[in-house]
């Protein structure tokens, strides 16, 4: 490998923790990316001065025309777009020293930022989980350092209103995700009902290859009920979901949150990502079940050899 090529590699996970931030897909990120050394591999290095920087205008500037036509896409999108989520560990997370760079990167926060314009979604990134001044965010986007300042505020105030997840650690993850899973499958609605916030939402990606609800369900009770419908066990369900065999449920960490990952014989169906609200409730839930957006997550589960035990399986 020439050094050209080993340099590139060595920053390839920085890339792919900017692009999966900028495009809330961990498949777009690695397009972009080898993109990205493509375009390095043509260039003439003899004009470039900071390849760092130089690599990363080039990886924004894909990811920007990206999330333009990702617009035009998710407009005839079916049902809910949600992003796709990524077990903790994944380089594709990138950084998680401080609680800016942990939120950045979590399903609830992923899903705040499709409410940004491009320009503020860079912005906001790169300068909240990566820590670049506002001098560099200015050259890259070929901005004033003072409009990138601004699009910046704008962007906090954006995502300010819609903020509420209290960070939790891998134990109390796991017995959160238990308490979740035994209330669902309680066949009573009053324990879903004191786990959830007063303005909980559930929001459901099938994307048209999976059923699920195609529009968010919000409050306590209506989700209750919603949750009792889904987990409740019919021939029907299982011959759709499972060809007649069963489900094994897993407490997981994914996006450095609370996770719930559904397992058939087949693999990964689906993961439940928990937004936990600062004093333990579960503010939001995002379920994921196209498999367009667990591929890599199931590769990833099935190369760690599913670990763990299951916390329940008899379904």
């Amino acid at each position: 490998m020439s050094l050209e090529a080993d340099f590139f590699e060595s920053f390839r996970g920085r890339l792919e923790a900017i692009a999966y931030r900028l495009l809330g897909s961990a498949s777009d990120a690695e397009d972009v990316v080898q993109d990205t050394f493509l375009r390095w591999h043509a260039a003439d290095r003899a004009l470039i001065e900071t390849p760092e920087a130089w690599l990363t205008k080039v990886l924004t500037n894909l990811c920007l025309s990206q999330l333009g036509s990702a617009r035009v896409r998710r407009e005839t999108y079916v049902g809910q777009w949600l992003p796709e989520p990524v077990l903790t560990g994944d380089r594709m997370l990138g950084p998680a020293d401080t609680a800016e760079q942990r939120e950045s990167v979590s399903m609830a926060m992923l899903t705040l930022m499709e409410r940004l314009s491009p320009n503020e979604r860079v912005v906001y990134v790169l300068r909240e989980a990566f820590g670049y001044p506002h001098r560099e965010i200015a050259e890259i986007l070929d901005l004033t350092e003072v409009n990138c300042q601004q699009i910046y505020r704008r962007a906090k105030q954006h995502l300010a209103a819609g903020r509420s997840r209290g960070e939790v650690d891998a134990g109390m993850a796991e017995k959160i995700v238990r308490g979740f899973l035994a209330a669902a499958l309680s066949g009573d609605t009053e324990p879903l009902v004191r786990l959830l916030s007063d303005d909980a939402v559930s929001v459901a990606d099938g994307g048209g290859r999976i059923p699920a609800r195609r529009t968010p369900v919000e409050g306590p009770a209506k989700i209750a009920r919603y949750l009792l419908h889904a987990f409740r066990p019919t021939d029907a369900k299982r011959a759709l979901f499972t060809g007649g065999g069963g489900l094994a449920f897993y407490a997981i960490v994914v996006n450095g949150g609370p996770g719930l990952l559904v397992e058939t014989g087949k693999g990964v169906l689906g993961v439940f990502c928990l937004d936990v609200a600062p004093g333990g409730a579960v503010a939001a839930i995002h379920l994921q079940v196209n498999p367009d957006k667990l591929e890599r997550l199931t590769r990833q589960w099935a190369a760690a050899g599913r670990p763990g035990r299951p916390i329940e399986s008899d379904w």
